[in-house]
């Protein structure tokens, strides 16, 4: 397979799910600041741009951290190379670029995706119409994985598509984890009150993970368990370990494809051995910006070395 296509399909696919990710992202801090005072909802919306790496600009462009300002900048600002808007054009940019290697299935979703995406975003967004854009965005992003998932060949082109999707999934979770130590909470005093546990609460549905969480720890809300879900739970689909895995189960599968392995395999294993031999208590106790930090790391190592073992470049 060409590099030029292995790196069409593997951005398509990190395009698409960053995109899903911060409109998931921006309804959690959403219905968070809807139910603060002024001051709590003006750190909620600092904190979305702050986890998605967009606060330097907004801040050098607006500087006002109100929802209307912050929405329209992350959804539709042409000059915001990272707003939704220009994601979902990339995504499909690149989709257009290996429209042979990919279904038609896949194509039509992605590009149907964008024409809705693109009349819905050519006006402002208010508070009455952003949790109908927020939910397009998400159903659009699920068309297109859903239709990769029931028309694909289970081949390289797969493979390289499943990678973007984890590695961006598991870089957001990573992120959104750390922001909340350091942004979300205002004071140490908080801990453990009803402003920590809502936003406890609004780290889980930015992940989609409130209802997983519940089923399995019967409602009970405090950041030690939280933590240990979303970094350590192998169940679910957001968790570090389970993005993980998934990376390293479609390397394999490259291998086989190839016949061999390359250095991008022994960084993804060596990741993997770390995270599966860590306890909660040992992250915590390593203290958990550092942990994030270096997996954060770790993950933009495995990326590069998956663009320079397949020749992404060429």
């Amino acid at each position: 397979m060409l590099g030029r296509s292995a790196n069409g399909v593997f951005w398509m696919f990190r395009y698409l799910e960053r995109a899903e990710n911060t409109a998931r992202l921006l309804e959690a801090g959403f219905q968070l600041a809807l139910t603060r005072g002024a001051s709590v909802a003006t750190e909620e919306w600092r904190s979305v741009l702050v986890t998605i790496g967009q606060d330097p600009d907004f801040a050098e462009k607006i500087g006002e951290y109100s929802g209307p300002a912050v929405t329209n900048f992350i959804l539709r600002d042409r000059e915001n190379p990272g707003s939704v808007m220009n994601m979902i054009e990339n995504a499909r940019t690149n989709a257009r670029a290996v429209r042979t290697a990919i279904t038609r299935e896949v194509w039509e979703a992605t590009n149907e995706g964008w024409m809705t995406l693109k009349d819905m975003l050519a006006r402002p967004i208010g508070e009455k119409n952003l949790g109908d854009v927020l939910a397009a965005i998400r159903q659009q992003a699920t068309l297109v994985r859903g239709a990769m998932e029931g028309t694909m060949l289970r081949n390289e082109i797969f493979n390289f598509a499943r990678m973007g999707t984890y590695i961006e999934r598991s870089d957001n979770t990573a992120r959104i984890l750390d922001v909340k130590y350091y942004v979300l909470l205002p004071s140490i005093s908080l801990v453990g009150s009803s402003l920590d546990n809502a936003q406890w609460e609004a780290v889980l549905r930015s992940v989609a993970g409130i209802r997983a969480y519940r089923w399995l720890n019967a409602g009970r809300m405090d950041a030690r368990s939280i933590a240990e879900f979303l970094i350590l739970d192998g169940r679910f689909p957001r968790s570090l370990a389970f993005c993980g895995g998934k990376l390293r189960s479609n390397l394999a599968s490259l291998a086989r494809e190839y016949g061999e392995e390359t250095p991008a395999h022994a960084l993804a294993r060596e990741a993997g051995v770390r995270l599966h031999q860590s306890s909660i208590d040992e992250i915590i106790e390593q203290g958990l910006h550092e942990f994030i930090t270096e997996f954060i790391g770790e993950t933009l190592k495995i990326a590069d070395a998956i663009a320079e073992d397949y020749r992404f470049t060429a």
